[in-house]
């Protein structure tokens, strides 16, 4: 079972971790899906020492039929890991402009690919200015790291399975975006409005609220709300597979490690037109 330790860390500790003689690598995965792009955010300031690494284009592959953030190449990721300074064992902490969604993606890219020593900063960037934390503009020049991406240490769903987990019983495919999206009265992103027949609606922000999870027991509640018992098979989509990340690392605070992320998410199940598409609320249970 997975602990808080191994998974978030709050802005003292890493400030304290950050004076010892061998810190963490730090990753700044500041991203919005519209606006202006991240590194902008980076070059304003950011933690003294910390890297950018751009998800779009290095923790995930190219859009196309496979989703908008699909699965990295192996090869790429490690470079670019590589040259952000990532050592093979070594703990990196990685954060955002504070929703925790684009962070919780890289800490499950890097996860996916075995290096388990990786945590999101609690609260991202603006949790650290709180905190009278300094910040840099200084762009570091970190040696090359040694990292090895070994994809599959983390489980994936690809359309196919998210269907068959969805209609499974026992089996729970949660649908995290806003319940307009799930029920198919709006769409503002991909071309197609609805959801995988089957899936349960739960909204991010009833399991997150800027950026910061509850209590463990808390979120074991209200994923028992949304039909994920203990043992139940529970994977998580949404449009391009960021929010959903999100909501496989509350499981994993959960306790349930197991979770799956469908990585194409609504953007890769409407890519195919002979596949199905449900309109309407969650069913009652």
């Amino acid at each position: 079972m997975s602990g808080t330790a191994d998974l978030l860390v709050e802005p003292d500790r890493l400030a304290a971790e950050l004076d010892h003689a061998d810190p963490p690598v730090l990753l700044d995965v500041r991203w919005r899906l519209a606006g202006p792009p991240g590194r902008d955010d980076y070059l304003a300031g950011h933690l003294p020492g910390a890297v950018f690494v751009d998800l779009d284009t290095e923790l995930c592959g190219p859009p196309g039929t496979a989703g908008r953030h699909p699965l990295p190449d192996p090869a790429a990721l490690q470079a670019a890991l590589r040259s952000a300074g990532v050592r093979a064992g070594h703990p990196v902490v990685v954060y955002d402009g504070g929703d925790g969604m684009a962070a919780a993606r890289a800490w499950w890219t890097l996860r996916w690919a075995g290096h388990r020593p990786v945590r999101v900063l609690h609260g991202g960037f603006p949790a650290w200015v709180a905190a009278g934390r300094p910040v840099s503009t200084e762009a570091p020049s970190p040696t090359p790291g040694d990292v090895t991406a070994a994809p599959g240490a983390l489980p994936v769903l690809d359309a196919a399975e998210a269907a068959r987990l969805a209609a499974a019983d026992p089996g729970v495919l949660l649908d995290v975006r806003a319940a307009p999206r799930y029920r198919g009265e709006t769409e503002p992103v991909d071309p197609v409005a609805g959801h995988v027949p089957g899936a349960v609606n739960l909204p991010a922000p009833e399991y997150v609220a800027d950026g910061r999870f509850p209590a463990a027991a808390a979120l074991r509640e209200r994923f028992a709300a949304a039909g994920v018992a203990q043992d139940t098979p529970v994977g998580a989509y949404c449009g391009s597979g960021v929010t959903a990340a999100q909501a496989v690392l509350a499981l994993h605070l959960a306790g349930r490690p197991d979770a799956a992320l469908y990585v194409g998410s609504w953007s890769n199940w409407v890519a195919d037109p002979d596949r199905p598409v449900a309109t309407g609320a969650t069913p009652p249970p």
